[in-house]
Formats: C-alpha cells, structure tokens, sequence
C-alpha cells in the first residue's frame, strides 16, 4: 500500500469548509505545520483565541477528511490559538512550520546574544510558587521514573506538588501515577488536571491514544505546552515539576525560555557515556540562567537480593563526581532495582507502595532537598532573564 503524500493531505482538507468565512480550510489559511510520515499525518488547524471551542467540529471534520485516504495509519490534527495574519495553506503550511521554529527556537541562537523572554508567571501558572524542571542529557536514565517517585515523595511530605509530563512524542507519566481517561473540562477552556497519590497531573497521553504516533515539529509541540500551563487548572501548587524529554531540544529550550523555572534537576546513570550528556544539559540551563538544583545518579549500583552482593553493573559515583567538577550539587544516588522497576511499569510508585524501604528512602530525601531549594530560590532575589550565547 503506498503511502500518502502531502499534497494528497492538503487536496483531502480542501473539501472541508470553514462556515465561518465560506472558504475551505486550505484557502482560507487555517491549515499549517503539515507533516507526513510513514503513513502518519499530523498538522496544526489555527483558529481565533476566542473560538477555540467553537471549532472543534471543524478539527474533527478534518482528522475525517484525511482518515479516509488511503495509506493513512493515524492522524493527529492539533488546534492551535494562534492565526498569523495572512498567508496561503500549501505552502503555508509547511513554511509556517519552519519559519515558526525559526522564530522561536533556533532564531534565538543564530541571534547571539539575542534575550529570550520569559513570561510573568501571572501569564502561564499564576497559582504555583515553584517550577522545577526534571531534566536529563540522553534517554534510558530513568528520568521519569525518578520525576513520579520524586513527586509521590513531596506530596507525602504534604507539599502540594503537581506533575506535568512535557514529553510530546513518548508520554509515560499516565502509566507510571496509573491514570487513563481524559481530563474533564472547567470552564470553556481550561481543563482539570488528572490526579493521583495526591499528585495533580497532566499530559498529552491524557489527550491522544497511547498508540499515537506524535509527529509534530517544533512550533507545534511548544504550543501544546504552553497549552498545559496555560489551559490548565492546576490550582495553589507548592511545586510543579516538569518532566522534560531526554536531550536539548524544542521542548527543553521552551521551558527554559517561556516558564519562569525556578531550578532543574540533571538525572543520569553513572557511565561515562551519559555524564558527557549531563555535561550538556547543565550547559544549556546554565546558558539560560536556570539554577541547577543538582544531579541525581540513578541505577547507581545493583544490590542482589539473594546475598546481598553489591554490584555497580555501570560504574559508580560518576555523576557525584561530574557534579563536583562542574561545581552543582549532589543530590543523591538511587540503586538498580527489580521493583523500582516493576512498581513503575504497574502505576504504583515504590514511594507509596513500599515506603519503609531504602529506596523509598532515598527518593524521600531527595524530595526534601529540592523543596528546600526551591523554598529558598523562591525567597531569593529571583531568576534573571534568560540570555542565550551560542560560542
């Protein structure tokens, strides 16, 4: 079966109409960020602020227009609030995509020392006293699995802590706090965060099948984040932490640039591999003038439960030691452990399932350290703008 093409997606929207202007949707400019891959078709529909409900069925009657091609596997149409002024679809769409990004994200590196911008927090979390973005330089550290119990820890603790999974194309916090379905609507537009253990929570997984192939570029996954600040009723939190994907990318530098994050913390495992990435990620926050708040090494070492043999399967004491060299904290060190694992994978974090054993422990005392840094970074002069230098 061959796959379907752009052109094929952008001929199929152009037999909707929008009621509003008359025009199908091509023609009058609401279709861009189109993307095509592998049979997966994902673009963005721009509408007004003010009648982002209103449009809805118009979104749905085009996920349906391009469903019915042939070579389609899924579709993931995204309705953002944000219309440029002008412009035709086609090749609007994908210039839109680009020149977005550009604007946003890598224009500000080209920039040299161009400022980007962080909002009040009036603007995005009005109601949260601390953002605390959880952090990693590669993927396979256990980043979130370190964010959940981290968060289970500090909401036992009775700081009201809330959990926002930023990683658009591979959402794993609604597995790992054990929440499904879809979050219910307060008002026109906002919606409920999700919760569990005392954790509120949100994140696209809530909003697509778990199956979904997300295939957005740039501009489209930085809306949806702001989206989820935004949109969001998270309420009086004491602390937001942000589970941020692996690397260096749109997502990472939208937080730093566009929330007002008061410190992050670097996750890694002790290989040699990995401490060059942490190396990276501490960079790019530094670059931005975001507090680390320190390094936390995960799968430290491997204790075997029959003889209690210690093992450090990975090395061990790396991240401590690139912690030290780069002069940030060391947050503390979490062991390599079947059921850390297997309490993840089942939705039941081991800080509420087994609370009185050392791993719980270690997560607990890592909590209490980051509500200490926050408290003080809150109480403190404040972060400065943000300042991009590329070297």
């Amino acid at each position: 079966m061959a796959s379907v093409t752009k052109d094929q997606v952008l001929a199929a929207l152009a037999d909707v109409l929008d009621p509003d202007s008359g025009q199908n949707v091509v023609a009058s400019g609401l279709i861009s960020g189109v993307v095509v891959r592998d049979g997966n078709v994902g673009f963005a529909l721009e509408v007004d602020p003010d009648q982002g409900a209103a449009k809805e069925p118009l979104r749905k009657a085009c996920e349906t227009a391009v469903e019915r091609l042939s070579g389609v596997l899924s579709v993931t149409a995204v309705m953002t609030a944000e219309k440029p002024a002008g412009g035709q679809a086609g090749g609007h769409a994908q210039g839109h995509a680009h020149g977005h990004a550009a604007g946003h994200s890598h224009g500000h590196l080209h920039g040299g020392q161009a400022q980007a911008r962080a909002p009040q927090a009036d603007q995005l979390l009005p109601r949260v006293k601390s953002v605390i973005a959880i952090a990693s330089g590669k993927g396979g550290v256990g980043k979130s699995t370190t964010a959940v119990n981290i968060a289970t820890a500090m909401a036992a603790q009775n700081v009201r802590v809330g959990l926002l999974d930023c990683d658009i194309y591979g959402p794993s916090i609604p597995r790992m706090l054990n929440l499904s379905g879809q979050p219910e609507m307060v008002s026109e537009r906002t919606l409920r965060p999700m919760a569990n253990y005392g954790i509120k929570c949100m994140s696209i997984g809530f909003l697509v099948a778990e199956d979904t192939a997300m295939i957005w570029r740039g501009p489209m996954v930085m809306q949806a984040l702001e989206q989820m600040m935004r949109d969001v009723d998270w309420g009086e939190l004491d602390v937001l932490l942000c589970d941020l994907p692996p690397g260096t990318g749109d997502a990472q530098l939208t937080m730093a640039q566009r929330v007002p994050l008061t410190g992050a913390v670097i996750v890694s495992t002790p290989q040699d591999i990995a401490l060059l990435d942490v190396s990276r990620g501490i960079n790019m926050f530094q670059q931005v003038n975001v507090p680390i708040f320190g390094v936390v090494e995960n799968m430290s070492y491997y204790v075997c439960p029959e003889c209690g043999h210690r093992a450090e399967l990975f090395h061990h004491g790396g991240a401590r030691e690139t912690a030290r060299r780069l002069g940030v904290d060391f947050l503390g060190e979490i062991p390599l452990d079947i059921s850390i694992r297997t309490t993840s994978d089942a939705g039941r974090p081991i800080v509420v399932t087994q609370p009185e054993s050392p791993h719980a422990e270690s997560y607990r005392q890592i909590a209490a350290g980051l509500v200490d840094k926050a408290t003080s970074a809150v109480g403190g002069a404040g972060r400065a703008q943000p300042r991009i230098v590329m070297m």
